[in-house]
């Protein structure tokens, strides 16, 4: 969740910033924008639906909320952006309730919330065909706004192009993980059931078996991390990967089913975590000090006092990961996108984030640490480094 320094005086630097933030190109959306002292960093960066903001009976308090989100990441001025397929100036779009259209309720709205803590908000619009400013009555935009390629060449676009950044065309595209072919799907269904049937087997010979199980499983996600980092280059999604070299997909998603493994697999991701991950499921119960030793781990996504910064290679995590989704059963993939949200909420990522999240709980509504990371995009908490880095 980095910074980046723009002059107000350039919107279109802004502007042009504001997807990249996002991950995706907003429609039909109001961004709320944060700008910091004393120079107006840009801080958190805020999408809700445009119908939301406008709603005549809930427009207000959707307007308090993101106010108050801005205030909390230390905000002294804000901008606000809605995205919408027409020139506002010219809608007829109007509620006849009252006359105005949902631009111009979405921004009195928003205003009215931010009067006192960040006083006058500048408003900009961007429609299908050019950019704006909202209160804009003479020739200075034109009909439609100016045109939207002037936001393709800006500094901001070309500097965050360069540093690798890439926009996905929807925000359902944020999430979106190609299925694998059919015959590698059926492939590692096959194995998946087998190592089912291995845990049933195990639980009734008793904690010893499954403590062994446990163990495999994350064997499996050893191995298949190993696997990626040696036939998948930086550059190559998941889904492009050979679905016939030989990759546990079924035995890794057999075991993310299981609270302990998937728990293991997390702290397997985190750097200096040695063979603590394996300590952890080795015994039924593990052994003293290995419980708070994962609890210090994890922390160290969450406190700032012990943060630290994804490790270069989460992208390998990601990969493994993306693969389990690829191949395993639709519609029971919570386990492994839950990880991939925490992945991209450790990143920054929070649009990404939060859209796995809702593909996880489609798959399942009680998924304990989906639900928790659910409350904690909801109150928009930005990982330990981004807040000890503020």
């Amino acid at each position: 969740m980095e910074t980046t320094t723009l002059r107000v005086s350039e919107p279109r630097e802004l502007l042009a910033l504001i997807p990249h933030r996002l991950g995706f190109r907003p429609r039909d959306s109001a961004v709320a924008v944060s700008l910091r002292p004393p120079r107006g960093q840009v801080g958190l960066v805020v999408r809700v639906d445009l119908e939301q903001l406008a709603d005549l009976d809930d427009g207000g308090r959707c307007a308090r909320a993101l106010v108050g989100l801005l205030d909390e990441d230390g905000a002294r001025r804000a901008v606000l952006v809605v995205y919408t397929d027409e020139d506002p100036r010219g809608c007829t779009d109007a509620d006849p309730r009252d006359g105005y259209t949902r631009v111009a309720r979405a921004v009195a709205a928003f205003r009215e919330a931010a009067a006192v803590p960040l006083g006058d908000v500048p408003a900009w619009a961007v429609t299908g065909s050019g950019y704006l400013a909202v209160d804009c009555t003479d020739d200075c935009c034109p009909p439609g706004g100016r045109p939207l390629r002037e936001l393709d060449s800006t500094q901001t676009s070309a500097r965050m192009v360069l540093a690798g950044s890439t926009v996905a065309g929807s925000r359902v595209d944020l999430g979106r993980v190609p299925r694998a072919d059919e015959g590698a799907r059926r492939g590692a269904a096959r194995t998946r059931r087998r190592w089912e049937r291995r845990r049933e087997a195990a639980v009734a010979q008793g904690p010893q078996a499954v403590a062994a199980w446990r163990l495999d499983c994350l064997r499996a996600w050893r191995s298949a991390v190993a696997g990626e980092r040696v036939e998948v280059t930086d550059d190559a999604p998941a889904s492009t990967a050979d679905p016939a070299r030989p990759a546990p997909w079924g035995r890794v998603e057999a075991g993310l089913a299981d609270r302990r493994v998937r728990d293991a697999v997390l702290v397997g991701m985190l750097p200096g975590t040695g063979d603590l991950a394996e300590r952890s499921v080795a015994c039924e119960t593990p052994a003293p000090g290995v419980d708070a030793a994962v609890g210090a781990a994890v922390a160290t996504i969450v406190d700032p006092a012990r943060a630290v910064r994804p490790p270069v290679d989460v992208a390998v995590h990601e990969r493994v990961l993306e693969g389990v989704v690829a191949h395993g059963r639709a519609g029971h993939q919570a386990p492994a996108l839950t990880l991939l949200a925490m992945l991209a909420w450790w990143c920054g990522d929070g649009a990404r984030a939060a859209v796995l999240l809702e593909r996880a709980l489609a798959d399942d509504r009680e998924h304990r640490l989906a639900v928790l990371l659910a409350d904690v995009l909801a109150a928009a908490v930005p990982p330990g480094w981004a807040r000890r880095a503020c």
